[in-house]
């Protein structure tokens, strides 16, 4: 049974959306965030990503930092201006992308529910990415980042969610620079209960994208909890920003791989060794036309591999133990990036470097063609079903294995939290 409540967003003025608006800050590096706010005071990158305001000797980590941010979202709340509603609202946010739209609810929801797996999880977090946003949300008193969340869609949710599209003016509606739509409603205050009673009937909720986000939350909620002796349960830090969207209107592009060099082998040996466990084409496509293909980039030419058939029996694959074990990126490491290029961990691993989709298939050929990288690796999907049976069942994918894309802008709307 999920919670899903309304809240008091921060947000700002229409006229100024645009500019406050920020790509996520875990897309870009700080050199990049600096880029994007160049010449913007009024870019949410100088909140999210307050380290660009200080020179590149600085440790993006340290007190001041934080204490920066505060400061930021400060300014930038009398400069937009910002503003607090003044009754607890839910929002709909549609990004739009090549012509498909998806469409979300956003609302705050349960940490208990988080900490419970009522909200499910797929992917690991790492400790100093948690510790940056805890420190971030407890030092500016505001969940800044948005979780991605999906479910599996409810009809009723549905038709009152295009009922508000088609009689109410949005908010905000603008196109980023890069092409994607953002539009945002406020939904009328007469439908907050329909929406908490029908999603208190959804089993469980997904994390899509945006665990560091929902982790921190969690650490943030922690700690108010213990410098709050009056607390109850229901303050706002028991809460975190999401927005959720049904999985049918979602679409997952690959994230795809490229190995520093073949580890020592020969051209001649590393196609050898690949051999003993794919069946290898020559004049592969850029992209893999199916799940369990993958199209391979090396010395400028792309080869199509396939998993041979004696690893598979009546369809399933031989030795497969969990539900991860049977995803095409958990086959490309289990028999070729470890045993053959020497990737033993990617998570951790030096060897390797992940590129999303939205970059395509040419920007493979460009890393490896500039020779600082020796083979290029590029996957089918996940699809939402993967990630579902997944968390489900209670594992976690491989690092890198799904990039959802449009992505949610941070700014437009702000969780604000009290913690003593």
């Amino acid at each position: 049974m999920a919670v899903i409540r309304p809240f008091r967003a921060l947000r700002p003025a229409k006229e100024v959306a645009e500019q406050v608006a920020s790509v996520p800050y875990d897309v870009v590096n700080t050199d990049e965030a600096r880029q994007l706010a160049e010449g913007n005071p009024l870019s949410f990158l100088r909140i999210t990503r307050s380290e660009i305001e200080f020179p590149n000797t600085q440790d993006p980590y340290a007190s001041e930092i934080y204490a920066s941010a505060k400061e930021n979202l400060e300014k930038i709340r009398s400069a937009a201006p910002l503003i607090e509603e003044e009754d607890a609202s839910f929002y709909l946010y549609r990004l739009t992308m090549d012509g498909r739209s998806q469409t979300g609810i956003a609302a705050t929801f349960s940490v208990d529910d988080y900490d419970n797996d009522i909200i499910l999880k797929h992917e690991k977090t790492r400790k100093v990415k948690e510790d940056d946003r805890t420190n971030h949300i407890i030092t500016t008193g505001a969940q800044t980042g948005v979780v991605f969340l999906t479910y599996k869609g409810v009809a009723s949710i549905n038709a009152l969610v295009h009922a508000v599209i088609k009689s109410t003016e949005p908010l905000y509606d603008f196109t980023s620079p890069d092409g994607i739509r953002h539009e945002v409603w406020q939904v009328p205050l007469d439908n907050n209960g329909s929406i908490v009673e029908e999603i208190r009937k959804v089993k469980n909720l997904y994390i899509a994208d945006g665990h560091h986000r929902a982790a921190s939350a969690s650490r943030a909620r922690a700690v108010a909890k213990e410098n709050n002796p009056a607390h109850r349960g229901s303050e706002d830090y028991n809460f975190f920003i999401a927005v959720l969207f049904p999985a049918e209107e979602l679409k997952i592009l690959p994230y795809n791989r490229v190995v520093i060099d073949l580890n020592g082998n020969t051209t001649s040996q590393f196609f050898d060794k690949v051999k003993q466990h794919f069946d290898v084409s020559e004049n592969g496509n850029p992209s893999p036309a199916q799940k369990g293909e993958f199209s391979m980039y090396i010395e400028g030419k792309w080869f199509g591999l396939k998993l041979k058939p004696e690893h598979y029996e009546n369809g399933e694959l031989k030795g497969a133990e969990t539900v991860g074990d049977t995803l095409d990126v958990s086959i490309l490491q289990n028999w070729l990036l470890e045993p053959v290029l020497g990737v033993d961990d990617p998570r951790t691993s030096k060897r390797i470097d992940f590129i999303g989709g939205i970059r395509g298939t040419g920007e493979l050929v460009k890393l490896v063609d500039s020779g600082k990288w020796g083979v290029a690796f590029s996957l089918y999907p996940v699809t939402v079903e993967d990630l579902m049976k997944i968390s489900d069942a209670g594992e976690v994918m491989p690092p890198k294995s799904t990039w959802f894309e449009p992505k949610l802008r941070d700014g437009l709307l702000t969780h604000l939290i009290e913690i003593e």
